[in-house]
Protein backbone atom coordinates (compact mmCIF):
# COMPACT_ATOMS: atom_id res chain seq x y z
CA UNK A 1 0.00 0.00 0.00
CA UNK A 2 2.62 2.22 0.58
CA UNK A 3 4.48 1.96 -2.24
CA UNK A 4 1.37 2.29 -4.17
CA UNK A 5 1.14 5.50 -2.50
CA UNK A 6 4.70 6.40 -3.00
CA UNK A 7 4.37 5.20 -6.76
CA UNK A 8 0.79 7.68 -7.09
CA UNK A 9 3.47 10.69 -6.02
CA UNK A 10 5.99 10.10 -8.51
CA UNK A 11 3.45 9.54 -10.98
CA UNK A 12 2.47 13.36 -10.01
CA UNK A 13 5.48 14.88 -10.29
CA UNK A 14 6.25 13.10 -13.45
CA UNK A 15 2.75 14.24 -14.73
CA UNK A 16 3.28 17.90 -13.84
CA UNK A 17 6.87 17.83 -15.69
CA UNK A 18 5.66 15.62 -18.87
CA UNK A 19 2.50 17.58 -19.16
CA UNK A 20 1.91 18.54 -22.80
CA UNK A 21 3.36 21.95 -23.77
CA UNK A 22 -0.43 24.75 -23.94
CA UNK A 23 0.26 25.77 -27.38
CA UNK A 24 0.27 22.29 -28.54
CA UNK A 25 -2.66 20.83 -26.34
CA UNK A 26 -4.82 18.52 -29.25
CA UNK A 27 -8.37 18.06 -27.31
CA UNK A 28 -10.11 15.59 -28.59
CA UNK A 29 -13.86 15.29 -28.59
CA UNK A 30 -15.71 11.81 -27.73
CA UNK A 31 -18.73 10.40 -26.96
CA UNK A 32 -19.55 7.52 -25.82
CA UNK A 33 -22.08 4.48 -27.14
CA UNK A 34 -24.48 5.90 -24.54
CA UNK A 35 -24.44 9.74 -25.67
CA UNK A 36 -22.12 11.11 -23.03
CA UNK A 37 -19.20 13.45 -24.30
CA UNK A 38 -16.04 14.11 -22.92
CA UNK A 39 -12.98 16.41 -24.07
CA UNK A 40 -9.75 14.22 -24.35
CA UNK A 41 -6.24 15.25 -24.49
CA UNK A 42 -4.01 11.96 -24.69
CA UNK A 43 -0.84 11.60 -23.05
CA UNK A 44 0.38 8.48 -22.97
CA UNK A 45 4.19 9.31 -21.75
CA UNK A 46 3.17 8.33 -18.32
CA UNK A 47 0.64 5.43 -17.01
CA UNK A 48 -1.28 7.99 -14.93
CA UNK A 49 -4.81 9.64 -15.92
CA UNK A 50 -6.65 12.69 -14.71
CA UNK A 51 -10.57 13.04 -14.89
CA UNK A 52 -12.51 15.90 -14.18
CA UNK A 53 -16.45 15.94 -13.80
CA UNK A 54 -18.51 19.24 -13.60
CA UNK A 55 -22.64 19.31 -12.67
CA UNK A 56 -23.63 22.67 -13.58
CA UNK A 57 -26.16 24.12 -11.06
CA UNK A 58 -24.10 23.26 -7.72
CA UNK A 59 -25.53 24.65 -4.41
CA UNK A 60 -28.43 26.83 -6.42
CA UNK A 61 -30.05 23.95 -6.36
CA UNK A 62 -30.92 23.76 -2.75
CA UNK A 63 -34.80 23.75 -2.73
CA UNK A 64 -36.96 25.97 -0.63
CA UNK A 65 -35.81 25.90 3.49
CA UNK A 66 -33.17 23.17 2.73
CA UNK A 67 -29.94 25.37 1.93
CA UNK A 68 -26.31 23.96 2.46
CA UNK A 69 -28.05 20.64 1.29
CA UNK A 70 -26.10 20.10 -1.54
CA UNK A 71 -23.47 21.27 0.24
CA UNK A 72 -23.84 18.48 2.72
CA UNK A 73 -24.74 16.33 0.32
CA UNK A 74 -21.27 16.56 -1.66
CA UNK A 75 -18.99 15.80 1.77
CA UNK A 76 -21.15 13.00 2.09
CA UNK A 77 -19.92 11.37 -1.25
CA UNK A 78 -16.49 9.38 0.46
CA UNK A 79 -18.65 8.49 3.54
CA UNK A 80 -19.95 5.40 2.65
CA UNK A 81 -21.13 2.92 -0.53
CA UNK A 82 -22.61 0.03 -0.36
CA UNK A 83 -21.02 -2.02 2.03
CA UNK A 84 -18.28 0.20 2.73
CA UNK A 85 -18.43 2.67 5.56
CA UNK A 86 -15.90 6.18 5.54
CA UNK A 87 -13.28 4.34 6.50
CA UNK A 88 -13.52 1.14 4.07
CA UNK A 89 -13.96 3.61 1.27
CA UNK A 90 -10.80 5.61 2.49
CA UNK A 91 -8.84 1.89 3.05
CA UNK A 92 -10.30 1.10 -0.93
CA UNK A 93 -9.27 4.01 -2.45
CA UNK A 94 -5.66 3.99 -0.58
CA UNK A 95 -5.08 0.21 -1.60
CA UNK A 96 -5.79 1.63 -5.75
CA UNK A 97 -3.43 4.40 -5.00
CA UNK A 98 -6.65 6.68 -6.44
CA UNK A 99 -7.11 10.08 -5.40
CA UNK A 100 -11.00 11.84 -5.33
CA UNK A 101 -11.90 14.84 -4.69
CA UNK A 102 -15.60 16.04 -3.97
CA UNK A 103 -16.65 20.00 -3.64
CA UNK A 104 -19.40 22.12 -4.60
CA UNK A 105 -20.09 26.14 -5.60
CA UNK A 106 -22.62 28.27 -6.50
CA UNK A 107 -22.87 26.68 -10.22
CA UNK A 108 -21.48 23.52 -10.06
CA UNK A 109 -20.39 20.21 -7.94
CA UNK A 110 -16.94 19.27 -9.01
CA UNK A 111 -15.56 15.41 -8.53
CA UNK A 112 -12.05 15.23 -9.59
CA UNK A 113 -9.96 11.79 -9.97
CA UNK A 114 -5.90 10.92 -10.24
CA UNK A 115 -5.71 6.96 -10.93
CA UNK A 116 -3.06 4.89 -12.21
CA UNK A 117 -3.44 3.01 -15.18
CA UNK A 118 -2.68 -0.61 -13.94
CA UNK A 119 -5.99 0.45 -11.44
CA UNK A 120 -7.35 2.51 -13.65
CA UNK A 121 -10.74 0.17 -13.84
CA UNK A 122 -10.89 -0.58 -10.46
CA UNK A 123 -10.24 3.00 -9.15
CA UNK A 124 -13.15 4.27 -11.72
CA UNK A 125 -15.30 1.83 -10.51
CA UNK A 126 -14.50 2.30 -6.74
CA UNK A 127 -15.75 6.61 -8.21
CA UNK A 128 -19.23 5.10 -10.03
CA UNK A 129 -20.29 3.58 -6.56
CA UNK A 130 -19.81 7.23 -4.52
CA UNK A 131 -21.21 8.87 -7.34
CA UNK A 132 -23.86 6.47 -8.16
CA UNK A 133 -25.35 4.94 -5.09
CA UNK A 134 -23.57 7.15 -1.74
CA UNK A 135 -25.24 5.17 1.20
CA UNK A 136 -25.69 8.81 3.22
CA UNK A 137 -25.27 6.95 6.85
CA UNK A 138 -26.24 8.53 9.41
CA UNK A 139 -23.53 8.54 11.54
CA UNK A 140 -21.59 10.08 9.26
CA UNK A 141 -24.15 12.85 7.93
CA UNK A 142 -24.29 13.75 11.75
CA UNK A 143 -20.75 14.06 11.85
CA UNK A 144 -20.05 16.27 8.70
CA UNK A 145 -22.67 18.17 9.66
CA UNK A 146 -21.12 19.18 12.95
CA UNK A 147 -18.06 19.93 10.62
CA UNK A 148 -20.04 22.53 8.40
CA UNK A 149 -21.73 23.84 11.33
CA UNK A 150 -18.44 24.73 12.58
CA UNK A 151 -17.40 26.51 9.59
CA UNK A 152 -20.19 28.25 9.79
CA UNK A 153 -20.01 29.56 12.90
CA UNK A 154 -16.41 30.43 12.33
CA UNK A 155 -17.47 32.67 9.40
CA UNK A 156 -19.76 34.56 11.62
CA UNK A 157 -16.77 36.03 13.10
CA UNK A 158 -15.03 36.37 10.23
CA UNK A 159 -14.77 40.14 8.94
CA UNK A 160 -14.13 39.51 5.37
CA UNK A 161 -16.97 36.64 4.88
CA UNK A 162 -19.23 38.51 6.91
CA UNK A 163 -18.41 41.47 4.15
CA UNK A 164 -18.83 39.26 1.24
CA UNK A 165 -22.26 37.46 2.37
CA UNK A 166 -23.86 40.87 3.16
CA UNK A 167 -22.36 42.25 -0.19
CA UNK A 168 -24.18 38.72 -2.00
CA UNK A 169 -27.27 39.93 0.14
CA UNK A 170 -27.74 43.32 -1.18
CA UNK A 171 -27.11 42.53 -5.13
CA UNK A 172 -28.61 39.19 -5.48
CA UNK A 173 -31.21 39.70 -3.08
CA UNK A 174 -33.99 36.38 -2.87
CA UNK A 175 -31.19 34.63 -5.41
CA UNK A 176 -29.68 31.75 -4.77
CA UNK A 177 -26.50 33.51 -5.05
CA UNK A 178 -27.93 35.91 -2.26
CA UNK A 179 -27.26 33.77 0.82
CA UNK A 180 -24.10 31.05 1.32
CA UNK A 181 -24.19 27.38 -0.38
CA UNK A 182 -23.28 25.74 2.98
CA UNK A 183 -26.05 27.11 4.26
CA UNK A 184 -26.93 28.87 7.92
CA UNK A 185 -27.06 27.13 11.51
CA UNK A 186 -29.96 26.68 11.75
CA UNK A 187 -30.85 25.29 7.83
CA UNK A 188 -28.13 23.08 7.98
CA UNK A 189 -29.12 21.88 11.66
CA UNK A 190 -32.83 20.44 10.19
CA UNK A 191 -31.28 18.63 7.15
CA UNK A 192 -32.16 14.80 7.37
CA UNK A 193 -31.05 11.74 4.89
CA UNK A 194 -33.89 12.23 2.84
CA UNK A 195 -32.62 15.88 2.15
CA UNK A 196 -29.67 14.07 1.19
CA UNK A 197 -31.18 11.70 -1.26
CA UNK A 198 -33.43 14.80 -3.00
CA UNK A 199 -30.22 16.87 -3.25
CA UNK A 200 -27.97 13.41 -5.21
CA UNK A 201 -30.93 13.10 -7.45
CA UNK A 202 -31.15 16.98 -8.12
CA UNK A 203 -27.31 17.37 -8.51
CA UNK A 204 -25.87 14.53 -9.92
CA UNK A 205 -27.83 14.30 -13.70
CA UNK A 206 -26.95 13.67 -16.85
CA UNK A 207 -28.33 16.60 -17.77
CA UNK A 208 -25.85 19.06 -16.73
CA UNK A 209 -22.59 16.57 -17.15
CA UNK A 210 -19.28 18.01 -18.30
CA UNK A 211 -16.39 16.02 -18.50
CA UNK A 212 -12.28 16.57 -19.05
CA UNK A 213 -10.21 13.50 -19.50
CA UNK A 214 -6.36 13.52 -19.96
CA UNK A 215 -3.51 10.88 -19.42
CA UNK A 216 -3.09 7.33 -20.87
CA UNK A 217 -6.40 7.01 -22.34
CA UNK A 218 -7.49 6.49 -25.72
CA UNK A 219 -10.60 7.84 -27.42
CA UNK A 220 -11.70 4.56 -27.85
CA UNK A 221 -10.93 3.20 -24.25
CA UNK A 222 -12.83 6.28 -22.94
CA UNK A 223 -15.99 6.09 -24.57
CA UNK A 224 -17.11 2.70 -23.31
CA UNK A 225 -15.60 3.83 -19.62
CA UNK A 226 -18.02 7.05 -19.88
CA UNK A 227 -21.03 5.05 -19.97
CA UNK A 228 -19.59 2.32 -17.14
CA UNK A 229 -18.97 5.79 -14.86
CA UNK A 230 -21.53 8.05 -15.82
CA UNK A 231 -24.37 5.31 -17.36
CA UNK A 232 -26.18 4.89 -14.26
CA UNK A 233 -26.93 8.52 -13.02
CA UNK A 234 -30.00 9.88 -13.65
CA UNK A 235 -30.95 11.60 -17.21
CA UNK A 236 -32.34 14.91 -15.69
CA UNK A 237 -31.86 16.48 -12.56
CA UNK A 238 -33.37 19.96 -10.45
CA UNK A 239 -34.57 22.74 -12.89
CA UNK A 240 -31.76 25.54 -12.85
CA UNK A 241 -32.68 28.68 -11.06
CA UNK A 242 -33.55 31.99 -12.96
CA UNK A 243 -30.85 34.50 -13.85
CA UNK A 244 -29.91 36.76 -10.81
CA UNK A 245 -31.71 40.27 -11.24
CA UNK A 246 -28.82 42.52 -9.99
CA UNK A 247 -29.33 45.64 -7.27
CA UNK A 248 -26.17 47.71 -7.04
CA UNK A 249 -27.57 51.18 -6.72
CA UNK A 250 -24.68 52.69 -5.33
CA UNK A 251 -23.30 53.80 -1.73
CA UNK A 252 -21.78 52.52 1.47
CA UNK A 253 -23.42 50.16 3.82
CA UNK A 254 -21.95 49.86 7.20
CA UNK A 255 -21.56 46.27 9.08
CA UNK A 256 -20.73 47.27 13.08
CA UNK A 257 -18.23 44.63 14.03
CA UNK A 258 -15.55 45.38 16.43
CA UNK A 259 -12.42 44.94 14.94
CA UNK A 260 -9.05 47.86 14.53
CA UNK A 261 -9.18 47.30 10.62
CA UNK A 262 -12.23 47.44 8.55
CA UNK A 263 -12.80 45.37 5.16
CA UNK A 264 -14.31 46.64 2.81
CA UNK A 265 -15.76 45.01 -0.43
CA UNK A 266 -17.12 46.77 -3.67
CA UNK A 267 -19.23 45.88 -6.39
CA UNK A 268 -20.53 47.12 -10.17
CA UNK A 269 -22.61 44.91 -12.74
CA UNK A 270 -20.15 42.77 -14.67
CA UNK A 271 -19.87 41.53 -18.32
CA UNK A 272 -20.31 38.07 -20.24
CA UNK A 273 -17.75 36.23 -21.14
CA UNK A 274 -19.29 36.15 -24.33
CA UNK A 275 -19.14 40.03 -24.54
CA UNK A 276 -17.18 41.69 -27.60
CA UNK A 277 -15.49 43.56 -25.13
CA UNK A 278 -14.55 41.04 -23.04
CA UNK A 279 -10.88 40.69 -23.40
CA UNK A 280 -10.56 45.02 -23.20
CA UNK A 281 -12.44 44.14 -20.17
CA UNK A 282 -9.73 41.77 -18.51
CA UNK A 283 -7.16 43.88 -19.98
CA UNK A 284 -8.70 46.69 -18.47
CA UNK A 285 -9.19 45.02 -14.79
CA UNK A 286 -5.63 44.33 -15.23
CA UNK A 287 -4.33 47.82 -14.74
CA UNK A 288 -6.76 49.00 -12.59
CA UNK A 289 -7.07 46.50 -9.41
CA UNK A 290 -6.27 43.04 -10.87
CA UNK A 291 -2.47 43.37 -11.72
CA UNK A 292 -1.26 42.72 -8.55
CA UNK A 293 1.63 45.28 -7.65
CA UNK A 294 1.67 47.05 -11.29
CA UNK A 295 -2.13 47.71 -10.47
CA UNK A 296 -3.13 51.17 -10.60
CA UNK A 297 -5.42 50.95 -7.07
CA UNK A 298 -2.22 49.47 -5.57
CA UNK A 299 -0.07 52.23 -6.83
CA UNK A 300 -2.60 54.69 -5.41
CA UNK A 301 -3.69 53.50 -2.04
CA UNK A 302 -0.77 51.07 -0.71
CA UNK A 303 2.37 52.51 -2.11
CA UNK A 304 1.89 56.55 -2.33
CA UNK A 305 -0.90 56.96 0.74
CA UNK A 306 0.15 53.61 2.72
CA UNK A 307 -3.31 52.80 3.65
CA UNK A 308 -4.05 49.03 3.29
CA UNK A 309 -1.35 46.22 2.46
CA UNK A 310 -3.40 45.26 -0.39
CA UNK A 311 -6.58 45.95 -2.80
CA UNK A 312 -8.10 43.83 -5.92
CA UNK A 313 -10.68 44.07 -8.16
CA UNK A 314 -11.58 40.82 -10.04
CA UNK A 315 -14.20 40.29 -12.65
CA UNK A 316 -16.60 37.92 -11.63
CA UNK A 317 -18.17 35.02 -14.28
CA UNK A 318 -20.46 33.32 -12.89
CA UNK A 319 -23.71 31.30 -15.15
CA UNK A 320 -27.00 33.46 -13.54
CA UNK A 321 -25.13 37.00 -13.22
CA UNK A 322 -21.77 38.69 -13.61
CA UNK A 323 -20.51 41.52 -11.29
CA UNK A 324 -17.06 43.24 -11.07
CA UNK A 325 -15.90 43.51 -7.07
CA UNK A 326 -13.12 44.53 -5.25
CA UNK A 327 -11.91 44.34 -1.83
CA UNK A 328 -9.48 46.34 0.58
CA UNK A 329 -8.62 46.44 4.21
CA UNK A 330 -7.31 49.45 6.47
CA UNK A 331 -7.47 50.59 10.00
CA UNK A 332 -10.91 52.11 11.14
CA UNK A 333 -9.33 55.42 11.29
CA UNK A 334 -8.13 55.54 7.46
CA UNK A 335 -10.66 53.14 4.88
CA UNK A 336 -12.85 56.04 4.53
CA UNK A 337 -9.85 57.80 2.83
CA UNK A 338 -9.25 54.44 0.79
CA UNK A 339 -12.49 54.03 -0.49
CA UNK A 340 -12.27 57.57 -2.11
CA UNK A 341 -9.04 56.73 -3.62
CA UNK A 342 -10.90 53.54 -4.85
CA UNK A 343 -13.34 55.81 -6.15
CA UNK A 344 -11.73 58.14 -8.13
CA UNK A 345 -9.57 55.87 -9.75
CA UNK A 346 -12.26 54.37 -10.89
CA UNK A 347 -13.58 57.19 -12.30
CA UNK A 348 -10.16 58.40 -13.54
CA UNK A 349 -9.74 55.36 -15.52
CA UNK A 350 -13.47 55.94 -16.96
CA UNK A 351 -12.88 59.56 -17.64
CA UNK A 352 -8.72 59.03 -19.38
CA UNK A 353 -8.51 55.12 -19.69
CA UNK A 354 -4.71 53.71 -19.76
CA UNK A 355 -2.16 54.94 -21.48
CA UNK A 356 -0.32 52.25 -24.17
CA UNK A 357 2.22 51.48 -21.53
CA UNK A 358 -0.04 50.59 -19.30
CA UNK A 359 -2.06 48.52 -21.62
CA UNK A 360 1.42 46.68 -23.06
CA UNK A 361 2.58 45.71 -19.48
CA UNK A 362 -1.34 44.03 -19.20
CA UNK A 363 -1.36 42.03 -22.48
CA UNK A 364 2.26 40.63 -21.56
CA UNK A 365 1.31 39.61 -17.64
CA UNK A 366 -1.51 38.25 -19.41
CA UNK A 367 -0.28 36.39 -22.24
CA UNK A 368 3.09 35.67 -19.81
CA UNK A 369 1.10 34.36 -16.82
CA UNK A 370 -0.70 32.09 -19.08
CA UNK A 371 0.70 28.63 -20.04
CA UNK A 372 1.90 28.66 -16.42
CA UNK A 373 -2.22 26.94 -15.84
CA UNK A 374 -0.99 24.12 -17.98
CA UNK A 375 1.06 22.47 -14.98
CA UNK A 376 -0.21 19.40 -15.00
CA UNK A 377 -2.89 16.71 -16.46
CA UNK A 378 -5.41 17.48 -13.96
CA UNK A 379 -4.72 21.14 -14.53
CA UNK A 380 -6.02 20.40 -18.25
CA UNK A 381 -7.92 18.46 -17.51
CA UNK A 382 -10.03 21.40 -14.87
CA UNK A 383 -9.24 24.08 -17.60
CA UNK A 384 -11.14 22.00 -20.54
CA UNK A 385 -14.26 21.56 -18.39
CA UNK A 386 -14.51 25.08 -17.41
CA UNK A 387 -14.33 25.84 -20.76
CA UNK A 388 -17.22 23.65 -21.65
CA UNK A 389 -19.08 24.89 -19.25
CA UNK A 390 -18.31 28.67 -20.58
CA UNK A 391 -19.15 27.41 -24.25
CA UNK A 392 -15.69 28.40 -25.13
CA UNK A 393 -14.95 27.00 -28.82
CA UNK A 394 -12.39 23.32 -28.84
CA UNK A 395 -9.42 25.78 -30.13
CA UNK A 396 -10.02 28.58 -27.41
CA UNK A 397 -6.65 27.33 -25.85
CA UNK A 398 -4.78 28.03 -28.78
CA UNK A 399 -6.36 31.32 -29.29
CA UNK A 400 -6.78 32.92 -26.29
CA UNK A 401 -3.39 35.14 -26.39
CA UNK A 402 -4.10 36.12 -29.55
CA UNK A 403 -7.41 37.68 -27.95
CA UNK A 404 -5.32 39.31 -25.41
CA UNK A 405 -2.72 40.76 -27.86
CA UNK A 406 -5.62 42.07 -30.00
CA UNK A 407 -6.66 44.76 -27.07
CA UNK A 408 -5.54 48.07 -27.99
CA UNK A 409 -5.57 51.09 -26.11
CA UNK A 410 -8.47 52.45 -27.85
CA UNK A 411 -10.53 49.58 -26.68
CA UNK A 412 -9.77 50.04 -22.76
CA UNK A 413 -10.60 53.23 -23.02
CA UNK A 414 -13.78 53.39 -25.21
CA UNK A 415 -14.95 50.40 -22.75
CA UNK A 416 -13.67 52.06 -19.64
CA UNK A 417 -15.90 54.69 -20.99
CA UNK A 418 -19.18 52.44 -21.20
CA UNK A 419 -18.28 50.17 -18.51
CA UNK A 420 -16.81 51.67 -15.10
CA UNK A 421 -19.69 53.32 -13.04
CA UNK A 422 -17.76 54.94 -9.98
CA UNK A 423 -20.72 56.60 -9.15
CA UNK A 424 -23.19 53.41 -9.24
CA UNK A 425 -20.09 51.00 -6.82
CA UNK A 426 -22.01 49.68 -3.73
CA UNK A 427 -19.58 49.48 -0.84
CA UNK A 428 -20.02 47.64 2.39
CA UNK A 429 -17.45 48.17 5.10
CA UNK A 430 -16.92 45.73 8.18
CA UNK A 431 -15.89 46.78 11.59
CA UNK A 432 -16.21 50.45 12.98
CA UNK A 433 -14.88 53.03 10.25
CA UNK A 434 -14.88 56.70 11.20
CA UNK A 435 -16.45 59.09 8.72
CA UNK A 436 -18.57 56.65 7.08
Amino acid sequence: MIRAWMALGAMIVAMCVAAPAWAEIDIKEVTSPGGIKAWLVEEPSIPFVALELRFKGGTSLDAEGKRGATNLMVGLLEEGTGDLDAQGFAKASEALAAQFGYDSHADAVSISARVLSENRDAALDLLRQSLVAPSFPQDALDRVRQQVLSGIRSDLKDPERIASTRLAELIYGDHPYGSNGEGTVESVTHLTRDDMIAAHQGALAKDRLFVGVVGDITAQELGPLLDQLLGDLPETGAPMPAPAQLEIAGGVDVVDFNTPQSVAVWAQEGMDRDDPDFFAAYVLNTILGGGGFESRLMTEVREKRGLTYGVYSYLVLRDLANVYLGSVSSANDRVAQALEVVQAEWARMAAEGATEEEVEKAKALLTGAYPLRFDGNGAIANIMVSMQMDGMPIDYIATRNDRVDAVTTEDVARVARQFLDSDGLLFVVVGQPEGL
